[in-house]
């Protein structure tokens, strides 16, 4: 597709193709105060798919839910008083929270990489604004590919993902991502420096939590990562009497990622599946070898995750 032919305007007719894409599970890369992201609806697990295979993100790490005001977040996460002092102050704005996920929150799992928090944000641009109370709740990490710079303007998506249409609504004004905090019963924690300084949460909510060594605070830090309660066997072709079996293309299992061998497929029913097995009551879960090549590669760095040794 040539670079020009996926440009959108700014406009309510742009913005109105950008949300006709969004809602049939596509994708559109969108401009925010921050940096452009690649967003997509954040209850369709196959579209959320989508995101990491277009940017060819090597593992399934948790992505920011942005939405359009307090009421579209508290649909997804459960606030505590800091938690809404915080939005009230930095909302819309470039602070990202790290919140207690709802039971009920309408999001795909892979979204939240099967933990029990979700990160929200609610941006403060025109044009994504336009489009979330469009659409709906969005998932968007930055619209690159995997290991490249952060776009701030038009030109670096078009240059980094093939096929993406983009809305150009100029360069962004902040040009560095979100800060992100963890709220936490006992105050704050940061988990990310970014466009809100450190100095202006202190203010609002005091000095922040120290950092925890070894914890899961930020996406991929841990060998063992978000593992299910019981072992892990991978390339397991066929399962033990007490393992719950995760089927993929021939290997049936008691449950499969893909019956087709599609990866997209399987990576929008990773989590649900794991989670399926931990609940199984089995002492174990065993994977069918799925294969090490596009969506295949974040796939297997979960399942890697998930079945390396426990500290």
């Amino acid at each position: 597709m040539p670079p020009e032919s996926r440009l959108l305007q700014p406009d309510p007719a742009g913005i109105a193709a950008a949300a006709a894409i969004l809602r049939a599970g596509g994708l559109v890369a969108v401009p925010t105060e921050t940096v452009y992201g690649l967003a997509a609806r954040a209850d369709q697990p196959a579209a959320v798919a989508a995101i990491y295979a277009a940017k060819g993100r090597p593992g399934f790490n948790p992505l920011i839910v942005h939405v359009a005001d307090l009421a579209q977040a508290q649909a997804l996460a459960n606030f505590s008083p800091l938690a809404l002092r915080l939005a009230g102050q930095f909302w819309p704005g470039p602070l990202t929270l790290v919140l207690p996920r709802r039971a009920d929150a309408a999001v795909a799992s892979l979204v939240t990489a099967g933990l029990a928090t979700i990160a929200l944000r609610c941006p403060a641009h025109d044009v994504m604004q336009a489009l979330l109370r469009a659409v709906g709740p969005l998932a968007a990490p930055s619209a690159n590919a995997s290991g490249r710079i952060s776009p701030t303007r038009a030109a670096h998506v078009l240059a980094s993902l093939p096929d993406v249409p983009v809305i150009d609504a100029g360069p962004c004004a902040a040009g560095v991502e979100s800060t992100i905090v963890a709220v936490e019963p006992a105050g704050w924690r940061l988990l990310r420096a970014g466009a809100v300084a450190v100095e202006a949460l202190v203010a609002q909510a005091g000095a922040p939590l120290p950092a925890q060594a070894g914890a899961v605070e930020a996406p991929g830090m841990l060998a063992s990562h978000y593992a299910p309660a019981q072992p892990v066997r991978l390339a397991a072709t066929t399962a033990g009497p007490d393992e719950f079996h995760i089927g993929f293309g021939a290997v049936a299992g008691d449950a499969s990622l893909s019956p087709t061998g599609d990866l997209a497929e399987a990576a929008a029913r990773l989590f649900d599946l794991l989670h399926a097995g931990q609940a199984s009551g089995r002492a174990g879960i065993a994977v069918a070898p799925v294969p090490a090549h596009g969506l295949g590669l974040a796939i297997n760095d979960r399942l890697q995750r998930a079945a390396a040794p426990r500290g």
